[in-house]
């Protein structure tokens, strides 16, 4: 019967081994692969390397790593299981795979570059075990969404839903603007509140339950009117904007002011039993004003409280928001960049459809001038929602 030692012999001579000094030089080139425990890996790893447990390889690296033509250096601490790994990834179609001779203790004996990695603590690893389980997520996607600032505009119909599963998804800073108090009109649909909360502001009422929902999440409030003269102040360093508002001199703003700042925004709109949703990334799809160039009269467009709305709806298109905001944060599928999606509850029906860049785009077309920041109440009247 064949001994341990005997199969390593066999296995090696099935793939191809490179010393420490060899692998530091492929490393701007290559893709470091760490098949060794969890708690092996938060001891110390080859910085920028991919950490895939060697009892989840097979079901993990097509999705982690789907071009089978990529350089990969795969390593354990002392070469021997990731020999075996080598060898799986052969046998899964991966057609430039070696091995580090040694492994990571041998790397680390030589004095080559290592770094403790960033961790998730035992109750984060519990909390999100789900998004783990993606390998499209997993531990560094988690990482960036804790790492991640969004901001909403409004604590309402849209912005409550959106908050809600943000926060939820592990998103470190949460800003949220409202000016508004707590209403009991509101409750039919806007869920961050509770009968208890009537007569609070909005955004203290929503800071309370979302730090009760995830305390790794930082809730930063602003109990403002969003305006030409905060706007720029407010939205820095926010990486998505959660557009929740629903009048037209605002959109403009905001829409401004994200292409000054270069933050992509997700817009909702919602409208009786109808909703939409797209995402307006500066200067690679279309914006706001590309949309909709100017505001129609205020008599065609009335407000939820003049012309109501399903309560469930902005539960639909708020979280259509959020999932929009993650994809961003964390560079995931087909973000609606380009396309409105259009959603009716009668129907039930989602329709998407094409919107094209405008040339001519006096924000963002090839000839705009300077962007400007601007008051646009004279356009129309806002309408609380």
């Amino acid at each position: 019967m064949p001994t341990a030692r005997d199969l390593l012999a066999h296995v090696k001579s099935q793939i191809t081994e490179i010393d420490g000094a060899e692998a530091e030089s492929r490393l701007s080139e290559a893709l470091v692969l760490d098949v060794r425990e969890p708690d092996e890996y938060e001891q110390g790893a080859i910085p920028g390397a991919l950490h895939i447990p060697r009892g989840h390889l097979e079901g993990q690296v097509e999705g982690k790593i789907p071009d089978r033509a990529t350089a990969i250096i795969v390593h354990c601490a002392s070469g021997f299981r990731s020999s075996f790994a080598a060898k799986t990834l052969q046998d899964l179609g991966y057609t430039n795979v070696v091995n580090l001779a040694g492994g990571f203790n041998k790397w680390k004996d030589e004095g080559r570059p290592w770094a403790t990695p960033r961790s998730l603590t035992a109750e984060q690893r519990n909390r999100y075990h789900r998004h783990l389980l993606l390998p499209e997520v997993d531990v560094a996607g988690q990482q960036k969404l804790l790492d991640s600032k969004v901001l909403l505009l409004g604590a309402g119909g849209l912005g409550s839903p959106a908050a809600l599963y943000l926060g939820a998804a592990g998103v470190g800073t949460l800003g949220i603007i409202d000016m508004d108090v707590v209403d009991e009109s509101n409750l039919q649909r806007q869920i961050l509140h509770n009968m208890d909360r009537v007569g609070e502001r909005k955004v203290d009422s929503a800071k309370k339950t979302l730090t009760l929902l995830n305390p790794d999440t930082n809730v930063v409030t602003y109990d403002v009117r969003l305006g030409a003269d905060n706007v720029l102040d407010i939205i820095d360093g926010y990486d998505v904007i959660v557009d929740g508002t629903d009048n037209f001199p605002t959109r403009y703003l905001v829409n401004d002011a994200s292409l000054l700042k270069r933050i992509p925004v997700v817009h909702g709109s919602i409208f009786r039993f109808e909703g939409q949703a797209t995402v307006f990334a500066p200067y690679q799809g279309p914006c706001y004003r590309c949309m909709i160039p100017e505001p129609p009269p205020a008599e065609l467009a009335p407000s939820c409280a003049e012309a109501g709305v399903l309560g469930v709806l902005p539960g639909i298109i708020g979280s259509i928001q959020a999932m929009e905001a993650i994809k961003l944060l964390l560079g995931l599928g087909d973000p609606l960049i380009g396309r409105l999606m259009a959603y009716d509850a009668l129907e039930e029906s989602f329709r998407t459809f094409k919107v094209h860049r405008d040339p001519e785009c006096p924000a963002c077309g090839d000839n705009a001038g300077e962007i400007v920041i601007a008051e646009y109440d004279d356009l129309c009247m806002p309408h609380p929602r």
